[in-house]
């Protein structure tokens, strides 16, 4: 190792077989069940592949996007000139989405607000238990933000069988403040902490970004942006095969 010019030190990582290469993002789950956790969802998605007519199993994430355009490579004249992310002078508004998809259709059920609060989230699970009037079990899969498991949610559910569940909040109350006359036939699973790339639903975002949101034209028009968003979601409101190998979860 007594190198004496850049030259030789080049000449030994060469021999060496090591090169200077770009960085990855990596995530690992630090989560201590991640093996059980996952073990349970294939357990209850076997169980809906055996019976498609009375179990569903669902995918749920929120999404968020701005009134600014997502800069990403694109296609442009040779030389000089960019391709550019028109922006506005105008605040960068929020909007969110929560979606759910369907692993066995990709059939997806959307919606679109403002924030994502507890009264919406209630509302999305009563707008997907009216998707799938027929079925006995709604496995809905999602990952551990303590809203998903808030008391005044679960109480609008069937009893819950999971043994895994997120840890809430001190402050939050344990109990429902109310109990409704009626119970939705879902269970809730919980995905292993921060591993994103077990919930297939992500890979949609993407395509959404890509399809809609990268480079756009619309900061000066907010609402045709949101709309144009809604159309985008709107076209797997009855299933996809396209969507489902795009995902993953359908094989070639």
């Amino acid at each position: 190792m007594r190198l004496t010019s850049d030259g030789g030190l080049c000449r030994l990582l060469q021999r060496l077989g090591i090169r200077r290469k770009c960085a990855r993002d990596y995530l690992h789950s630090p989560d201590p069940n991640y093996v059980a956790k996952v073990d349970y969802l294939e357990q209850c998605w076997q169980q809906v592949q055996a019976e498609p007519e009375r179990r569903v199993l669902l995918y749920l994430d929120e999404f968020g996007f701005e009134r600014q355009p997502t800069r990403a490579p694109a296609y442009e004249a040779m030389g000089h000139v960019q391709p550019l992310a028109r922006r506005s002078p105008r605040s960068n508004t929020q909007c969110r989405g929560l979606g759910a998809l369907n692993a066995l259709t990709g059939q997806v059920t959307y919606c679109q607000r403002s924030h994502i609060r507890l009264p919406v989230v209630t509302d999305f699970y009563r707008q997907v238990v009216a998707a799938y009037p027929d079925a006995e079990t709604v496995y809905v899969v999602q990952d551990n933000w303590p809203l998903h498991a808030h008391p005044d949610l679960v109480a609008h559910l069937q009893p819950q069988a999971t043994p895994f569940w997120p840890r809430l909040p001190d402050n939050w109350p344990t109990t429902a403040r109310c109990v409704p006359a009626t119970r939705w036939p879902v269970q809730l699973l919980f995905l292993p902490t921060y591993a994103p790339w077990l919930n297939p639903i992500e890979k949609l975002w993407r395509w959404l970004r890509q399809t809609v949101l990268h480079l756009h034209r619309l900061s000066d028009h907010w609402d045709t942006l949101k709309q144009r968003v809604l159309d985008f979601m709107a076209q797997f409101a009855q299933g996809s095969h396209t969507l489902l190998r795009y995902v993953g979860l359908f094989p070639d």
